[in-house]
């Protein structure tokens, strides 16, 4: 009992639980300080403030000092609450000492204690659960928890009412339908997960075989430009000595005759120096230099014989041997070294190698690619070897002429003759003539006329499109990849992007992917379809204007 009465004065008169850091109002009673805030909080606007115990009222917002004493009793006093029973709730027939509850009867919103709980009805309608604190919070989804007094006499007289068994048996059914529903949708996102795991997989291992399948490629191009290099390498030093044996010889030619040069002037050199005319003369004709000009004297002007002599040695030496030497002694020029041979050694090398490489990994179909006449609409005219499209207005009597019943009715379109079921495969197309195109793929079954027979309006082609307009009076080109009537743009609105002029496009039929690439200065990639292809694929034109041709 005293344990009980001390508790009351203990309790917050507005939570009605112990004091959590009391403070106290100037008429003397105590609150928690979170509680009494909130309440001056609301009476804030009225213009007045009062005790929420003894309704004293306040003109301004009372101050409120702690209650340090009676926060240090009130913590005292929890713990022991707190041994009294762990979940804190207590039975509601015991009235003198707090006894923990063991359960609670929802039909009559009490807690029991053991010794009540045995003397306590034992009809199924009174049901017992885990003890609780507040008994509205157990409510159904359309309705609340109602006592058999209420349901007779209060607020909910007449209302259509429930026991919680066969409520809760109700719901229960309802959860199982959830579960028939939800069941299915887990098996199927288990299984969408295990197709993306086992597409993940698929990556890895093709992305390990396209590793392995270029590291041996560069490494063959590598072995190979090693071997063309040590084969240049040798030829070029093979003519270096042969130039340099042919030079070696010159070269000892012309220290020869250097030789000779050199005697020949220090000879001439001491006739300068003689003194004697008679001297000079003779040491000349003993070396069988003679005068040749019959008919003259030799001493007559003995300065011009001598300027003579020496001009006649000069002759001998180069006129009679020095102009067959000079030939034999000209300097090889530069050329000699082939350059020209050495640099279409390497350029044929390396044109191999890069065909060599397009071809084992994808063969280019454009001299295979010719356009299906039987096809083409009517205002199309197919010409430069079946490989250009032109739309021609004038072309319209053909209509009559030249129309089959594979001819594309309502759009400026056509196929090629030959389609491509397996395999991969690339070819170009020059789009530098039209604006407004498209290029892609289609079946053969593909509609010939009505608005679904345009090429990327139905499911049965694949295109990328250039589109031409003008905005804010400047022309310009957006892109789009189109399939089945749905639009992926290509192009950002906000740059005025140039018209493509040429299309390489790409097929991988078994990995079902249709690659678009724009060659300029540098390859671009533009778009990637991704299908599976159930048909031969034909390659498709459409034109507004001017012509689409395969490249040669």
């Amino acid at each position: 009992m005293a344990t009980a009465d001390v508790r009351d004065e203990l309790s917050c008169s507005i939570c009605l639980i112990l004091y959590t850091e009391p403070v106290m109002l100037p008429c003397g009673h105590n609150f928690c300080q979170g509680c009494i805030e909130k309440v001056l909080d609301t009476q804030e606007g009225s213009g007045a403030y009062s005790c929420p115990e003894c309704r004293q009222e306040y003109e301004e917002r009372p101050a409120l000092p702690r209650n340090r004493t009676l926060g240090n009793i009130a913590e005292r006093f929890r713990p022991t609450e707190t041994q009294l029973g762990e979940t804190g709730i207590f039975c509601t027939y015991c009235v003198l000492s707090p006894v923990p509850a063991a359960k609670s009867c929802l039909l009559c919103e009490a807690s029991l204690c053991d010794t009540h709980l045995r003397g306590h009805s034992q009809s199924h309608k009174h049901i017992l659960t885990a003890p609780t604190r507040s008994f509205g919070e157990r409510t159904c989804g359309d309705s609340i928890c109602v006592c058999v007094s209420c349901c007779r006499i209060g607020e909910h007289r007449g209302h259509r009412v429930e026991l919680l068994s066969e409520a809760s048996e109700k719901k229960k059914e309802t959860l199982r339908q959830v579960l028939e529903k939800l069941r299915p949708e887990r098996e199927e996102t288990e299984r969408g997960a295990q197709r993306l795991q086992e597409r993940r997989r698929e990556v890895a291992e093709k992305s390990a075989g396209e590793t392995e399948r270029v590291t041996a490629l560069f490494r063959d191009i590598r072995e190979q430009l090693e071997a063309l290099e040590k084969r240049l390498l040798n030829d070029i030093s093979s003519q270096k000595e042969k130039i340099f044996l042919h030079l070696q010889g010159l070269m000892e030619q012309l220290e020869i005759k250097k030789d000779e040069l050199s005697r020949k002037i220090r000879h001439i050199e001491e006739l300068c120096n003689m003194a004697d005319p008679l001297t000079v003369l003779q040491e000349r004709e003993s070396h069988g230099a003679a005068d040749n000009e019959g008919g003259r004297e030799r001493d007559d002007e003995e300065e011009h014989n001598v300027e003579y002599d020496t001009e006649e040695e000069d002759s001998e030496g180069s006129d009679s041997e020095g102009g067959r030497e000079r030939d034999d002694m000209k300097v090889p020029p530069e050329e000699d070294l082939d350059v020209i041979l050495i640099s279409e050694i390497i350029i044929q090398s390396l044109e191999g190698k890069v065909s060599e490489i397009k071809r084992s990994y994808c063969p280019r179909e454009n001299s295979f690619l010719y356009l299906d006449s039987n096809t083409a609409h009517h205002l199309l005219k197919i010409t430069n070897g079946s490989k250009k499209a032109e739309k021609n207005e004038y072309w319209a009597d053909r209509k009559v002429i030249d129309q089959t019943s594979e001819s594309f009715l309502d759009h400026t379109q056509v196929l090629t003759t030959r389609s491509f079921h397996s395999g991969r495969h690339y070819w170009e197309v020059d789009c530098s003539k039209a604006v407004n195109w498209r290029v892609g793929v289609a079946y053969p079954s593909i509609e010939r006329g009505g608005h679904h027979s345009h090429i990327g309006n139905n499911n049965k082609s694949w295109v990328v499109a250039q589109k031409a307009s003008i905005r804010n009076g400047k022309f310009q080109c957006s892109l789009c990849a189109a399939h089945d009537g749905e639009e992926t743009s290509l192009s950002d609105p906000q740059v005025s992007s140039k018209p493509i002029k040429q299309i390489r496009v790409y097929l991988d039929y078994e990995a079902g992917r249709l690659s678009f690439y724009e060659l300029s200065e540098t390859i671009r990639h533009l778009h990637t379809f991704t299908a599976k292809f159930t048909e031969p694929l034909h390659v498709a034109f459409w034109v507004r204007e001017g012509s689409v041709t395969i490249q040669q």
